[in-house]
């Protein structure tokens, strides 16, 4: 499992114009543990973000119609999250996701922004009164590190009440419009100190680590209550790409993600690139969904 160094990336990067399928592939359930669902305007905000500063976005569809784009292609399941990135915004976001509930396919995370104002009021909320099944939180977006003192209480919550945390603790992809020194919030021995001081919080980290993958690899040998999503790890566009070790030592830690819509190349090009590598059976399905039933306790819709 090669170690990443930084990335050097021209931006915005390009866009692929690369062929998608009608459907997920045949006979593979499919939960998709890492799709944005956000208010139009915010929606809007992040597409023209996303269009300076990182790619251009492929699918510019709203909440409902993301829900609507994977369901009629057979994902079955979708954890929705989204990200407040000034204080004040995470309550009226997790109203909004606890709306999506309606829709049976959708598990709705909340969000908070470490350090604002009743902070701890905002996610009990978010889980006694509103239902929301986890919190989302972006370390790069929102310009924390994970063990960040604030964090704690908000660790402490979320164990409490058994909902995992979804986590971009990651290093990259450390876009320079991010304002901040990524790679001195992000190491990994800093989610290290996380899961040493709260040994009973679930957390999942997207992107496979991105560049640091062998230390999240290792932390996964000594914290079982770690997770790791695939998140555009498998699209073969960011300049690292994972050694097939880490899925066949770790298949049964690691969950599927898209971050559809927010993409710049086909929706099921990490579904396809999955399938390709030729792992055993039960290894591709538990990636694909059966992983994140166990974790988020679902089980599927037929």
């Amino acid at each position: 499992m090669c170690q990443g160094l930084t990335w050097n990336m021209p931006l915005p990067m390009p866009a692929l114009d690369d062929a998608e399928a009608s459907a997920v592939p045949a006979g593979l359930y499919v939960f998709d543990a890492h799709v944005h669902l956000f208010p139009p305007r915010v929606f809007e905000a992040i597409w023209r973000w996303f269009g300076t500063n990182a790619w251009p976005i492929r699918y510019t569809l709203y909440a409902e119609q993301t829900i609507a784009f994977l369901r009629d292609r057979g994902v079955q399941r979708m954890i929705g999250l989204h990200y407040a990135h000034t204080p004040g915004m995470a309550r009226a976001l997790n109203r909004f996701a606890a709306e999506l509930a309606r829709y049976p396919e959708v598990i709705p995370f909340g969000t908070v922004l470490p350090g604002e104002p009743e902070a701890e009021a905002i996610v009990t909320e978010a889980f006694e009164e509103l239902g929301l099944r986890g919190l989302k939180l972006h370390c790069h977006v929102q310009q924390f590190a994970p063990d960040d003192r604030r964090l704690d209480p908000i660790y402490a919550l979320c164990a409490r009440h058994n909902r995992p945390i979804v986590i971009h603790s990651g290093r990259e992809p450390s876009l320079p419009a991010y304002k901040a020194d990524i790679h001195s919030l992000c190491a990994v021995d800093r989610v290290r100190r996380v899961l040493e001081r709260h040994p009973d919080v679930t957390i999942v980290v997207p992107h496979l680590g991105a560049d640091e993958i062998v230390g999240y690899a290792e932390l996964l040998a000594e914290f079982p209550n770690l997770w790791l999503d695939t998140t555009m790890m498998l699209a073969d566009y960011f300049p690292q790409k994972p050694a097939r070790e880490l899925f066949e030592v770790w298949g049964h830690r690691l969950l599927y993600g898209s971050d559809f819509p927010n993409l710049p190349y086909a929706w099921d090009r990490e579904l396809k690139h999955l399938v390709a590598m030729g792992l055993p059976a039960e290894t591709t399905a538990a990636i694909a969904g059966r992983n994140a039933d166990r974790l988020f306790g679902v089980s599927d819709i037929c």
